[in-house]
């Protein structure tokens, strides 16, 4: 009878750990997807055009995702030619392989296929897709990415009735191809011709007097920032490009080119129709979208002048991404407060200074990070860094720090060592707003300053709540600093997300690497990798 006991407690103590997995395996959903992205045509500006659709749609399909689903994604490309789309602001955990870049990636060719696989590990948050290779960007096949909690953790605010998307961003009526050509030719693009909302210029959020909305922004643009604004209301900011932040009220937002947020909107005015406004910032020509924010008892229109952007915009600006802070107290997608790790504490290992800069170089445009402009070679470096390709790219071209001297062209490689905390300060001397994100990752915005950065500009760094995100604006001559834990091994891009800098070389890739491979440190080259280039005829 001890013996049938013992058995049957272990039985037990078996079953209640197989049902704990499968509890746990349970909300670590798989979800698939098939998107096939063609031509077509719309008029977002009222001009017929060549856009990009995604499955027949412009912008493309809002993906709505849960903390640690698994992605199954298949991209068949009708386009005539490669394609690729990358997912900004998702880490892709150990994973640069699914990066979606052509520092990762070889792009799908026309009239085939790739089926993207990754999982939205620990992530809570709103982001954002768009495609990565030529000028495509121009034309569509962006779209709406937001990461919600699983059940089990709670978010630090209630659950509002509704998510709104808003996709905001610069538009030009000149098609792609046409864009593209004049950068391949050296020139410089002129100003947009619009703003667009969610692919629109007019666009209806209706909603119950008193209730409250999540507004979930985004900035799909290629070259402007732009200020939010509700006419007649206030924006409670939550979230941030995937971190809970300290919950100020704001009468209007900045939303630099990259970037992502979350706010909470109250309908407590009168019931009427509101406007929603994007007008962009740091451009000399002012362009408006508006939106209407509807009351669904509401027999009025929207009247009256739009709200107003506030002026001072560079110190306006500055001093209020100085406000955004973390919400030390509030959970991660992790049940652990999102603040327990003590960044100001640690030691970094690195400081690396970034500069940009916009010369010429055989008579063309091209943009430049330490007087190195990028340029894409023919096989992705992640690619040749597997199969010890030489001659592909460089590791020692871009120096830490700028330097005086004529720029040049290289596929430039930063090499870093896996489980580093290094301090990146980019520092723009030209007189306009830089962005600038990095995939695979996010990172502490400590510090924010005007003029030239100096080893002394670190006794005003927040080490204490600074903001974790993944995109960072500059200021026109000034400088941004951030400190980065490089704890996700892969070959990852740091770029311009200013679309023109970035396709006329204001990007490299940082290698985190660690000699000995591991699948605990990153996952092994997927079996339906596409290959290209000199990677041609090679087996993983």
């Amino acid at each position: 009878m001890r013996g049938a006991t013992a058995l049957s407690h272990s039985c037990v103590a078996v079953l209640a750990f197989l049902t704990t997995v499968s509890l746990v395996k349970a909300e670590d959903a798989y979800r698939y997807y098939t998107w096939t992205v063609t031509y077509g045509t719309a008029s977002p500006l009222g001009v017929p055009q060549q856009v990009i659709l995604i499955n027949g749609q412009f912008p493309g399909p809002r993906l709505d995702l849960v903390t640690n689903d698994n992605i199954i994604l298949n991209v068949i490309n009708k386009l005539d030619a490669p394609f690729l789309l990358t997912w900004n602001g998702i880490k892709q955990r150990k994973n640069s392989w699914q990066d979606g870049v052509l520092g990762t990636n070889c792009p799908i060719p026309p009239n085939t296929n790739f089926t993207y696989k990754f999982q939205t590990k620990d992530q809570i948050g709103t982001y954002s897709y768009f495609p990565s290779t030529l000028w495509h960007r121009a034309a569509g096949g962006f779209g709406g990415l937001n990461v919600y909690a699983r059940s089990v953790i709670p978010v630090p605010y209630p659950k509002p009735a509704e998510d709104f998307t808003l996709l905001i961003g610069d538009w030009y009526k000149t098609s792609h191809k046409t864009l593209q050509q004049y950068l391949d030719l050296g020139k410089s693009l002129p100003i947009p011709d619009g703003i667009l909302i969610n692919g629109k210029t007019q666009s209806t959020f209706s909603g119950d007097q008193g209730k409250t909305y999540m507004f979930r922004v985004s900035n799909v643009g290629l070259s402007t920032s732009f200020n939010f604004r509700i006419q007649g209301h206030r924006l409670k900011l939550v979230e941030v490009e995937g971190s809970h932040v300290v919950q100020n009220m704001y009468d209007s937002l900045d939303v630099h080119v990259g970037q992502s947020l979350s706010a909470l909107v109250t309908l407590d005015q009168p019931p009427k129709d509101y406007y929603i406004v994007a007008s962009t910032r740091f451009t000399k020509a002012v362009l408006t979208a508006a939106a209407v924010l509807h009351y669904t008892s509401s027999h009025n229109p929207v009247s009256g002048p739009f709200p107003a952007a506030p002026a001072d915009e560079i110190s306006w600006s500055m001093n209020q991404a100085r406000t955004l802070r973390w919400n030390l107290t509030a959970n991660a997608a992790r049940p652990n407060p999102q603040g327990s790790f003590h960044y100001g504490k640690i030691t970094t290992t690195r400081t690396f200074v970034f500069a940009n800069s916009a010369p010429l170089v055989n008579g063309k445009q091209r943009y430049t990070v330490n007087r190195v402009s990028y340029i894409n070679a023919d096989t992705p470096p992640k690619l040749a860094d597997y199969f010890n390709i030489p001659g592909v790219f460089s590791t020692d071209s871009i120096q830490n720090s700028p330097s005086e001297g004529p720029a040049i062209l290289a596929t430039a490689v930063v090499p870093v060592s896996l489980h580093e905390f290094i301090e990146v300060v980019f520092q723009n001397n030209e007189n306009t707003l830089q962005s600038w994100h990095l995939d695979g990752y996010d990172f502490w915005v400590v510090g924010y300053g005007s003029g030239q950065w100096t080893s002394a500009s670190k006794k005003t760094y927040n080490l204490d709540d600074a903001l974790t995100r993944h995109t960072a604006q500059v200021y026109p001559n000034s400088w941004t600093a951030i400190l980065i834990s490089l704890d996700n091994q892969g070959m990852w891009n740091m770029r311009s997300a200013i679309w023109e800098r970035q396709y006329l070389g204001q990007q490299f890739y940082l290698r985190v690497f660690n000699p000995i491979r591991s699948l605990a440190n990153e996952y092994d080259i997927p079996s339906n990798v596409l290959l290209c280039g000199k990677a041609v005829g090679r087996h993983p």
